[in-house]
């Protein structure tokens, strides 16, 4: 089968965590003898914001690394849809593409043989809901939403007939355990600032626990602004920017726990959604603390797979606990590795797509 991919960046994860989703399903598509093509713009916002702060080296990086992960860059106008679907079973389109690529394969897709799902891995349907109306959806099979919650939304209010979950999930060619080279530290979280979405949960569930229990560690991501950098000074975390998504595993194998505090849309308007991290982690075998979010899809065993913390004091209570109960650590490791091998791996969720694609197009679609 071919899988057409019109993504924002493969290539640049620099506030980009779709990216960590799409480079597991692609590896995953392609081992399995798929023909699998993505195409990102030539401006993507992420790369380009990646070079700016960093160089090329950091593709020239990941190129060489990742060869299978290549993509096509392309602009809007020079773009040959044709050329780019041609022989395509089926096709996805991302969300943080530019509406009038949404249209254009759109209309493509009316007088074509191919299925299209158009891909959507944020908050803004809740958040910023007019911006959606910019979409055209009218020739698309249907779309992919990363939570319960977001494909009802789609549904009710009528900007797709159809709509199926499709989590994001672990890459686990890249993250599982490693052996730690050297000392470990206590904490460890990665993660970008955002736009304060959740400025005063960090300092409750992060900054605050740290600075109360005297903890070394390491925080990693960026967009952080001179008050945040002065906020991590004071915790005793030492900031560190932005870390390849693809080195993280070594990151979390140097440090005893990590926390995910997720942010304000997916606690309050998204319940369900707990973004790639958490998955991520938990394939890497390190102890989570979570701040609270709304598990309403069962994705996780709360109080097995990772402990949840209700306020500040429950998480200093919690992070002591993990720290210095060794049997503790090792039941939250060993539970959240198995969660995620037997439910959420990129590999599920090929399955899953493939299953989809199967419910479109029975006749072309290959297991």
């Amino acid at each position: 089968m071919r899988v057409v991919l019109f993504v924002h960046s493969l290539a640049s994860d620099w506030n980009h965590g779709n990216a960590h989703f799409l480079r597991g399903v692609v590896a995953e598509l392609g081992a399995r003898g798929h023909d699998v093509r993505v195409f990102e713009p030539h401006d993507a916002w992420s790369r380009e914001q990646l070079v700016r702060d960093h160089g090329e080296e950091p593709l020239r990086r990941f190129a060489e690394r990742f060869p299978h992960l290549a993509s096509a860059r392309y602009t809007l106008e020079q773009l040959d849809l044709d050329e780019a679907l041609d022989g395509a079973d089926l096709v996805l389109v991302h969300e943080w593409n530019d509406p009038e690529l949404v249209r254009r394969v759109g209309e493509r897709r009316a007088g074509g043989s191919f299925r299209l799902l158009f891909h959507d891995t944020h908050h803004r349907a809740v958040t910023r809901p007019e911006e959606m109306d910019r979409y055209d959806l009218r020739h698309y099979d249907g779309v992919l939403a990363f939570g319960r919650v977001l494909r009802d939304l789609y549904l009710e209010r009528g900007w797709a007939a159809r709509a199926w979950v499709w989590h994001e999930a672990a890459d686990t060619r890249i993250f599982r355990p490693q052996q730690a080279d050297g000392t470990r530290c206590d904490l460890v979280w990665i993660g970008n600032w955002g736009d304060g979405e959740r400025t005063r949960e960090l300092e409750e569930f992060l900054l605050g626990p740290a600075r109360t229990l005297g903890l070394s560690g390491t925080v990693h991501g960026v967009r952080y602004p001179e008050e945040a950098r002065h906020a991590l000074a004071r915790s005793g975390l030492d900031y560190r920017g932005w870390l390849p998504n693809a080195d993280a595993p070594r990151v979390f194998a140097r440090h005893r726990v990590t926390v995910h505090v997720p942010r304000r849309p997916y606690v309050e308007a998204l319940p369900g959604i707990p973004t790639i991290r958490p998955f991520e982690a938990l394939a890497c075998g390190i102890p989570l603390v979570s701040a609270p979010w709304d598990d309403v899809e069962g994705l996780f065993r709360a109080g097995e797979d990772h402990l949840v913390a209700a306020d500040g004091a429950e998480m200093c209570r919690a992070l002591e606990a993990v720290l210095h109960d060794a049997e503790l650590a090792a039941s939250l490791r060993r539970e959240g590795l198995r969660t995620i091998t037997e439910r959420h791996t990129c590999a599920h969720r090929v399955d899953e797509l493939l299953a989809i694609a199967r419910e479109l197009r029975p006749e072309t679609v290959a297991a």
